[in-house]
């Protein structure tokens, strides 16, 4: 830690005016005499050491660039290989979005702003990976700072779909949606702020499940929002999300996003008959203006099929939907400035605090903002903005409409086992050579209006493949109430063994 320097009146001057105090000449040097005293504080924490999570001693972690011929679809960041004893996961090779810290291999959130990066303790789901068994194989690729759903913005390149290269595979666990897809990897980490593993999961033609919101920490991951984060599995079948989200969920005691979270064997009893699910068919999830006609067309014959296998179909209206996505906006936007502002992590939360990375970001973040993708560059533009001008007056609105949103949603609920609907409403992105800045930050967050509300809300989604279009993958979403992920993924899986699908 840098010698702690008591600040100048000239810099109190200016801190204050940040907060539009105009501090007179003997306010400036009062308060610089109390500042030193109080800074004596300061130094004193910085002698006392907190206590860290445990740093793996594993002196053989390293990392390696994959060629091109060993990473076809650009999934992969870097490969390794880190294993423990044996457990559930035994035998399964996963990846990491990389935004998910393993101790020992560079972190890059798919950014050249934060690289060179790399972190000295595993974030909590990649220790309970090892501790179940399972051998993490490398960090996957994914969109510049997580804040794109097209699969085109990495500094390190844009992640090809593995049914057709011609198109982009989502994101922003694009990575994570084409390693699962292409078979590189058994099971995939991707963390979800608007979509951001169901979108890849529906493109890539897999299945990607994001937990009830706090059902696993997010500690040792880069977030964009406390209130909006989430992080779960892709994998290639219900069962192994189940098998995935049973070796992760469960709180830790360091993640402020978690108070008591009851937890389940989700991968038990996950052959239910179809007969005894009641599917609501959720009405402002289809015929959307940005809706294919393919996609609404697949989602609702494998509906059909599943209702032919003998569950109980019904149409639902939640009107309110069709806001879900201006809500989440209202949320998302002001909530990733000021996560920014907090060097990556926020403030004011209990729980543990990663002052490495959050040091990292902030020396990042002041020598090389410059290289954000213009999706954030706006996101900070405009969240900053919107707080100074209008001081926070459509945050605390789209938070509260948020809360209006879920029993919305839970009063559906009610009288059905999950709510049904396409993941999103057109299928994978065709490539650009040369997209515009307009057309990038256009594609960016044009397949969010189904994904993004269930975010603001935390009601589990889970995306399984429904069938295809035009060649291409198409997703079918369930939605269960908060924690009831078991029933979620119940329904997956009879969605699975009633839809024969080929992309």
């Amino acid at each position: 830690m840098r010698d702690l320097q008591p600040p100048t009146p000239d810099d109190l001057e200016q801190s204050a005016a940040v907060h539009h105090v105009d501090l007179s000449e003997a306010e400036r040097d009062d308060l610089a005499a109390a500042a030193a005293g109080l800074l004596d504080a300061y130094e004193r924490l910085a002698e006392l050491p907190p206590s860290e999570p445990t740093t793996p001693a594993d002196p053989d972690r390293s990392g390696t660039v994959p060629s091109d011929d060993e990473n076809p679809y650009n999934a992969f960041i870097r490969r390794c290989s880190v294993s423990s004893d044996g457990g559930p996961l035994e035998g399964y090779d996963v990846g990491l979005k990389d935004s998910v810290s393993l101790a020992g291999i560079e972190l890059t959130c798919g950014s050249a702003v934060l690289s060179e990066y790399v972190p000295s303790t595993d974030a909590t789901v990649a220790t309970r990976l090892l501790e179940a068994g399972a051998t993490i194989t490398g960090k996957l690729n994914m969109e510049d700072m997580a804040f794109s759903g097209s699969g085109e913005l990495s500094a390190h390149g844009p992640v090809p779909n593995p049914h057709d290269s011609d198109h982009l595979a989502g994101g922003s666990s694009s990575g994570s949606g084409a390693a699962v897809a292409n078979g590189d990897v058994d099971m995939a980490i991707g963390t979800d702020q608007a979509g951001s593993i169901r979108i890849p999961a529906a493109w890539c033609g897999c299945v990607g499940h994001k937990p009830s919101y706090g059902l696993v920490p997010y500690t040792g991951i880069v977030g964009l929002g406390r209130s909006f984060d989430h992080v779960g599995p892709l994998a290639r079948s219900v069962e192994d999300c189940a098998r995935t989200l049973e070796a992760i969920a469960g709180p830790d005691g360091l993640d402020p996003r978690q108070g008591a979270i009851p937890t389940e064997p989700y991968a038990e009893d996950l052959e239910t008959d179809p007969a005894d699910l009641t599917i609501g068919v959720l009405e402002e999830g289809f015929d959307r203006e940005e809706s294919e006609p393919g996609v609404d067309e697949t989602v609702s014959d494998a509906l059909e099929d599943l209702a032919d296998a003998g569950a109980e179909l019904r149409e639902v209206s939640v009107p309110m939907h069709r806001d879900g996505l201006a809500i989440w906006n209202g949320i998302a936007i002001e909530e990733t400035t000021a996560t920014i502002a907090g060097e990556g992590i926020g403030s004011f939360g209990n729980g543990y605090y990663d002052a490495e990375l959050m040091a990292a970001f902030g020396r990042a973040r002041r020598e090389r903002a410059d290289e954000f993708p213009p999706t954030v560059k706006l996101v900070v533009a405009l969240g900053e903005y919107l707080a100074e001008e209008y001081h926070g007056r459509f945050y605390a609105r789209a938070r509260n409409l948020a809360l209006d949103l879920a029993a919305a949603y839970d009063e559906a609920l009610a009288d059905v086992d999950v709510l049904a609907m396409p993941t999103t409403p057109q299928t994978a992105h065709e490539r650009l050579e040369d997209p515009s800045r307009l057309q990038v930050l256009e594609r960016a967050v044009n397949m969010l209006e189904n994904t993004a509300p269930f975010d603001a809300t935390g009601h589990p989604a889970l995306s399984v493949p429904a069938g295809s279009s035009d060649g291409l993958p198409v997703g079918l979403m369930l939605v269960g109430e908060a924690f009831d992920d078991r029933t979620v993924l119940r329904a997956g899986r009879a969605v699975e063994r009633s839809v024969d699908w080929t992309a």
